[in-house]
């Protein structure tokens, strides 16, 4: 159990980011918490990110509060740069924060304090989708034990993002977990994964703290590239090996196999036939599964096994009503 006033540390990449950063360093300011390491890894930034990052480092670093840039020469990726925030970090804990965020000020002391109380190894909690002019409270199913979080990141019912969840830096360190250096596209879900197969006692907090920046109803629709489905399929195949071995093996039945179609459905939220083909030919091995994953809405099974029956008039009317109408009003 770590007792008294616990360190955290902040591990926070940076890329060309200045037009966002204003916004995350003053939420950074704001947290109402005192033994904060927060550290900025500039992955060769070349937009004038680093002199905002060496100005909030001079004021923010006071009595227990420290702040420092640690700069990569080269571009390496979000990967390789939150392997250097780990190797760099000396905290009891660690939470990540992306540079076009923001975190409410109780973020932290609300999350030691319930770790501290229960000795969770993680703890986690809800989140906000903002958008240019609303945002709305997106909130995380509740989970009491490892297995249960586990399961339900699987099924697609809850989301495995990095700053969701604070950890305690000695599952990383025990148990060497680090990201795939250059594998920038899925690695949150394989790490996060990792970490809860090794963890002891979790806990959940019903509140909403992190803020997650999207740009309007564009960004409800992603298109990946080869390079980046080769990158999330690298992540998946070191999950997938990882947990076969794994003291949940045996428990796992089709939960891979789900989630490789939650991975992928991307690709059926858009009006493009070469899309629709696409995920038809990524994980093909999961699309037998398509109705199963009871846990999913009855909407998002029926866009699949539309996929798989190449009914492609149905997934393009449900892209212009659902995405282009309704969330284009919503969210614009």
């Amino acid at each position: 159990m770590i007792r008294g006033h616990a360190r955290v540390t902040i591990i926070l990449p940076v890329y060309n980011a200045a037009l966002t950063l204003d916004s995350c360093l003053s939420s950074l300011r704001a947290l109402d918490y005192d033994s904060l390491e927060v550290l900025f890894i500039n992955d060769s930034s070349t937009d004038g990110s680093l002199e905002l990052l060496e100005k909030f480092c001079l004021y923010f670093s006071t009595g227990l509060k420290t702040a420092q840039v640690i700069n990569h020469t080269q571009n390496k990726g979000v990967a390789a740069a939150r392997n250097t925030g780990l190797d760099y970090a000396t905290g009891d804990y660690i939470y990540y924060v992306d540079a076009d965020d923001r975190v409410d000020p109780e973020t932290i002391k609300q999350a030691v304090e319930k770790a501290q109380q229960l000795d969770a190894d993680i703890v986690g909690f809800n989140w906000y989708l903002s958008f240019d002019k609303n945002e709305r409270k997106m909130n995380q199913p509740a989970f009491h034990t490892a297995w249960e979080a586990l399961e339900m990141m699987l099924r697609g019912t809850m989301r495995w993002n990095l700053w969701l969840f604070l950890v305690k830096r000695s599952l990383y360190e025990d148990y060497q977990i680090r990201f795939i250096p250059g594998m920038n596209m899925g690695e949150d879900i394989m790490v996060t994964t990792k970490l809860f197969v090794h963890a002891g006692r979790v806990a959940y907090i019903d509140k909403a703290f992190y803020h997650y920046r999207q740009s309007n109803e564009a960004s409800l629709t992603k298109t990946y590239s080869q390079q980046h489905m080769d990158q999330v399929s690298a992540n998946i195949q070191a999950l997938e090996t990882f947990l076969l071995k794994s003291q949940y093996a045996a428990q796992l039945g089709d939960l891979i196999g789900f989630l490789k179609l939650n991975i992928k459905l991307p690709f059926l939220i858009s009006p493009k036939s070469n899309q629709y083909k696409r995920w038809l030919s990524w994980f093909p091995e999961a699309n037998s599964l398509v109705l199963k994953n009871s846990s999913l809405p009855w909407r998002t099974r029926l866009l699949q096994y539309a996929a798989v029956k190449k009914q492609f008039w149905l997934l393009k009317g449900y892209y212009y009503f659902v995405i282009r109408f309704v969330y284009g009003i919503i969210y614009r």
